[in-house]
C-alpha cells in the first residue's frame, strides 16, 4: 500500500508474504519506514563526510538531520511524489520539511541512486543476516535428527523403486548437505556485496569533483568515508548511475538455489508422509481435511514446495532486468526490482521457518519402515543365500536357479494375491537350503545391508556440518511459532 493511503487493509490486496507468511523482522527490513529512514541516514552520512572534508556545512545542520531520521511525514511524502512524479525528491522535500536549516545541503552532489542503490545493497546485506542463523538452525535440527537415527536401517529407493538399504539418518545427511552448500553461498554472496558508494548521476563522481574543486584525492575520501559508515569493506570502483545488476542475479540465484534444496527435502517428506513410515508436525486440534476427518496432510511441507516453486522462479527477473539495461542505466529495472528483491527475501524467511518448524518435530514410524524393509529384503538377500550356499558346499549355479523360481513364487504371492513376501518361508522350508537354515536370521540383519551409512553420518557431521555451524552457536536455541 503506498505511503499516506488510508484504505482498510481488508479493502485492498496485500501480499500474502507480508500479511500470512514471513516472519516481523523481515517484513520490517523491507517496510516503507525502515527503507526511507535509511535514506535519510545515507543523507547524513553524506553530510558528515562533506563537512569533515571541508564543504561549508555546520554542525547545527548536521544535528539537525540526526534528530529528524525517524520523524517521517508519510503522507506529505505520497503528497509530495504525487506531484513530483519522483520518489526521492519527494522524500528531498520532506526531509527539508522538518529540517529547514538543513533543507539546503541534503542531498548535496547526489543523485537518485545514491539513496535507491546503497539502500537496496544495506537492505539486502541485512536481510540475508536475518536469513542465515535461520538457515544454519535448520541444518542443527536436521543434523540432530541425522545422528539419532543413524543406525535406524530404512528402504533406499532409486526412481522411487526399492533399492539397497540405507539408513534414516543417512538419507538426512543428503538434505543437510546440500543445505550446507546453500548456506556457503548465502554466506559468500553476503561477504561479496560492495557498497555502491558516492558516485554521481552516470558514475564518474564528476558533481563531487566540482564540489571539491577538483581535488581527486577528496571525492577518493569521500567515498571511502560514506562506504566505511554504512559498513561495508569496499565499493564499486566503475559504476554506471546503478550498481551492476548483476548483483541482483547473485543474490537471487543462491536463494533460488536453497528453493530448489528446500522442495527437494520438502517432496522428500511428503512421499514418507504417504508411506507412514515418516511425519511433519500434526497438532492436536488440526484438521487435515474438511471432508475427510481422518487426514494428516503434510501441509507445511506443501507450503515450503509451494513457495520454493515461487522463489525458483523468481531468478528469471533479474537475468532479465540485467541483460536490458542500456549504456549507464534504464529506469525500466526499478518497478520489477521493488517487487522480486522483496519478495525472494520474504519467501525464502518463510520457507525456512516452516522448515525448522518441521525438522523440529519430524515423527518416524520405526515398525512400517521395519515392515516395509521385510516385503523386500528377501529379495535383496539371495546374492547373500547364494554366497552362503556355496561356502557351505554348494554350486552357485544349482542356487541360483532354485533361488530364482523361489523368487518368482514369491513375487506372484505379492503382485497377484496381494500377500506378503514369504521367500524366505519357501527357502526355510526347502531341504535343498538346510545347511544355511541356521544363519538366515543373520544374513537377513536389515543392518547388514546398509554398508558404512552410519560411519557416513558420524563422519559428515563431525569433519563438515558442525563446523560450519559454529559461527551460530549464540542463536540455535530460538524456536519458531508458526501463526499458520
Amino acid at each position: 500500500m503506498a505511503a499516506g493511503d488510508s484504505r482498510c487493509a481488508l479493502d485492498t490486496y496485500r501480499s500474502p508474504l507480508a500479511s500470512r507468511y514471513a516472519s516481523p523482522e523481515m517484513c520490517f527490513m523491507f517496510s516503507d519506514k525502515n527503507k526511507f529512514r535509511t535514506w535519510r541516514q545515507l543523507w547524513l552520512w553524506l553530510a558528515e563526510a562533506e563537512q569533515a572534508l571541508g564543504l561549508a556545512i555546520t554542525d547545527e545542520q548536521i544535528q539537525e538531520m540526526k534528530s529528524n531520521l525517524d520523524n517521517i511525514d508519510f503522507k506529505m511524502a505520497a503528497e509530495e511524489e504525487k506531484k513530483l512524479r519522483h520518489d526521492v525528491m519527494a522524500h528531498v522535500h520532506t526531509f527539508g520539511h522538518c529540517c529547514p536549516k538543513a533543507a539546503g545541503i541534503i542531498h548535496l552532489g547526489a543523485t537518485s541512486c545514491y539513496v535507491g542503490d546503497n539502500t537496496d545493497l544495506i537492505i539486502l546485506r541485512n536481510a540475508f543476516d536475518l536469513l542465515l542463523p535461520k538457515l544454519a538452525r535448520v541444518i542443527s535440527r536436521l543434523a540432530d535428527f541425522a545422528k539419532n537415527h543413524a543406525n535406524l536401517p530404512t528402504l533406499g529407493f532409486t526412481h522411487y523403486q526399492p533399492a539397497q538399504l540405507t539408513t534414516v539418518g543417512k538419507r538426512c545427511c543428503l538434505w543437510i548437505q546440500d543445505l550446507c552448500m546453500d548456506l556457503q553461498n548465502l554466506t559468500r554472496i553476503r561477504n561479496d556485496l560492495r557498497f555502491r558508494g558516492v558516485k554521481g548521476t552516470t558514475g564518474t563522481q564528476a558533481s563531487f569533483l566540482q564540489l571539491f574543486e577538483g581535488d581527486h584525492d577528496k571525492v577518493d575520501q569521500l567515498d571511502k568515508m560514506v562506504t566505511e559508515k554504512a559498513g561495508f569493506k569496499r565499493a564499486f570502483i566503475i559504476t554506471g548511475q546503478t550498481y551492476t545488476r548483476k548483483v541482483d542475479i547473485e543474490v537471487l540465484s543462491v536463494l533460488a538455489s536453497l528453493g530448489a534444496s528446500v522442495h527437494k527435502i520438502c517432496t522428500d517428506i511428503r512421499l514418507l508422509a504417504n508411506l507412514k513410515e515418516m511425519e511433519e508436525p500434526f497438532e492436536k486440534q488440526q484438521i487435515g481435511s474438511s471432508a475427510m476427518p481422518y487426514k494428516r496432510n503434510p501441509m507445511r511441507s506443501e507450503r515450503c514446495c509451494s513457495l520454493a516453486r515461487h522463489l525458483m522462479g523468481l531468478v528469471m527477473d533479474p537475468l532479465q532486468t540485467a541483460s536490458v539495461q542500456w549504456f549507464e542505466r534504464t529506469l525500466d529495472d526499478s518497478a520489477n526490482r521493488r517487487i522480486c528483491l522483496a519478495e525472494a527475501f520474504l519467501t525464502a524467511d518463510t520457507i525456512l521457518n516452516t522448515l525448522q518448524n518441521i525438522s523440529e518435530g519430524l515423527v518416524v514410524y520405526p515398525k512400517v519402515i521395519e515392515r516395509r524393509i521385510r516385503q523386500e529384503l528377501p529379495f535383496m538377500a539371495t546374492e547373500n543365500i547364494i554366497m552362503a550356499m556355496v561356502k557351505a558346499g554348494g554350486s552357485r549355479q544349482d542356487c541360483h536357479e532354485k533361488i530364482r523360481v523361489l523368487s518368482q513364487q514369491a513375487a506372484t504371492v505379492v503382485k497377484q494375491e496381494g500377500g506378503d513376501n514369504d521367500l524366505i518361508e519357501r527357502i526355510q522350508g526347502d531341504a535343498y537350503f538346510s545347511p544355511i537354515h541356521s544363519q538366515l536370521e543373520h544374513l537377513l540383519d536389515p543392518s547388514s545391508f546398509t554398508g558404512r551409512a552410519v560411519q557416513q553420518v558420524q563422519r559428515f557431521l563431525e569433519e563438515e556440518v558442525y563446523p560450519l555451524l559454529k559461527p551460530y552457536a549464540s542463536v540455535m536455541e530460538v524456536k519458531v511459532e508458526l501463526s499458520l
